[in-house]
């Protein structure tokens, strides 16, 4: 099984303390638009474009970071670099503590949610630009990101918000063990080895030669416990196929694997050995 090249990624589903608070530090600091509210759930996105599900759970319980097997973070693409540059002085100027990556193929920030939910917003260098190692690695480091003129990018110019086309750009796990997320991502969903980090126990994967759709790691230990369902973090990340005939050859290699498959009306979930779960939808 090969996944499709035409995948992309849906909206991440969090479980937070406090919908205001969440709904304030993603429209006023990151620049997403409310696009429903209703009781205790929002939904949170670029323009017209999902991509953070809220779900208040006021009695959830916050984790030590790095502690079990789940989210890392979710990676919020921007088209551009200047467009970034726009969210990171608009960080700057509200004290929003950050950190940073220049991965060569990508120039990336780091932050937390009020729970401590870890989002990278990131813009990537043209494909042309990227390199790759004997084996065919794509090549990724992590330096010091030129942040200075990203922001004389953005210049004074009046910010927006993020525009229409932001995506989800990949997302990253603390899995259980690097054999297991190799089986389930790669053996079951399909993508494809970009990066073997096993050095620094790491694995990214992709489809149709990015740099990465998902990363995995151990930085939580191996065998990190799963992530409680009373605590607070994430509910699923979604895949978009592109359409249902695609999505039905998955489930039958799905189907034809040790996963256990959840069918509903719209979407269908599946759950990795770590406890990370997966909606797969089609556009």
């Amino acid at each position: 099984m090969t996944i499709h090249s035409e995948i992309t990624l849906g909206p991440v589903s969090l479980r937070i303390t406090d919908l205001e608070q969440s709904i304030s530090f993603y429209r006023d600091l990151l620049g997403l638009t409310v696009l429903e509210q209703t009781g205790n759930t929002a939904t949170l996105g670029a323009k017209t474009t999902p991509l953070v599900l809220l779900e208040e759970r006021v009695d959830a319980r916050r984790l030590p970071p790095n502690s079990v097997a789940g989210l890392y973070h979710f990676a919020i693409l921007l088209p551009s670099r200047k467009e970034l540059g726009f969210v990171i002085r608009n960080l700057i100027a509200n004290d929003v503590d950050l950190g940073q990556g220049d991965h060569l193929v990508s120039e990336a920030f780091y932050l937390s949610d009020p729970d401590g939910n870890g989002i990278e917003i990131y813009a990537d260098r043209p494909r042309e630009t990227w390199s790759y190692e004997a084996n065919g690695d794509v090549k990724m480091t992590t330096d010091s990101v030129d942040w200075q003129s990203m922001l004389i990018e953005a210049g004074e110019e009046d910010w927006h918000g993020m525009p229409a086309d932001t995506v989800m750009g990949h997302v990253h796990f603390h899995v259980k063990s690097l054999e297991a997320g190799r089986k389930f991502y790669v053996e079951t969903l399909g993508f494809e080895v970009a990066a073997d980090a096993s050095r620094m126990k790491a694995l990214f994967v992709a489809a149709n030669g990015y740099h990465h759709h998902i990363g995995m790691n151990l930085w939580a230990g191996p065998d990190a416990p799963k992530t409680p369902a009373d605590a607070v973090g994430l509910s699923y990340w979604t895949l978009v196929y592109p359409d249902k005939s695609v999505l039905e050859e998955a489930v039958a290699a799905i189907d034809a694997s040790l996963y256990q498959v959840e069918l509903t009306e719209d979407a269908v979930y599946i759950t990795d050995d770590a406890g990370i779960t997966a909606r797969l939808v089609t556009k």
